[in-house]
């Protein structure tokens, strides 16, 4: 089966910009690279990709922007910090989902899968 690349590309565009925008929260990661049967590969790639760069910017930017960063406090003055603080953790929840899908498709056994010792 092969992955549809263009299609997450897609979405997680339009995820960011549903967050950043309308805070709103639409898509799970780790389910849809599950669900669609991603690739250890696949997903080494996306993560090289500038689509995944955009998610670790925008997250690098709220967090400055949390930390009280002068510049960032400009760019993103017109929205709350509660709210930002959400963004930043739905973001960062993008980057750790695929991060730990990327983890979870190592190959080989998984630790403590076999041969348990009591």
């Amino acid at each position: 089966m092969t992955v549809n690349k263009e299609e997450l590309y897609t979405i997680i565009d339009r995820s960011l910009d549903e967050a950043m925008i309308n805070g709103r929260f639409m898509f799970k990661m780790y389910d849809y690279l599950k669900i669609n049967k991603w690739t250890r590969k696949d997903v080494g790639e996306f993560m090289e990709s500038s689509v995944f760069g955009e998610v670790l910017g925008a997250v690098s930017e709220l967090d400055d922007y949390l930390h009280g960063d002068k510049v960032m406090r400009e760019a993103y003055g017109h929205i709350s910090k509660p709210n930002a603080r959400k963004r930043f953790n739905y973001l960062s929840s993008l980057v750790e989902e695929t991060r730990q899908y990327y983890t979870d498709r190592r190959p080989g056994r998984k630790k403590g899968s076999k041969n348990k010792k009591s």
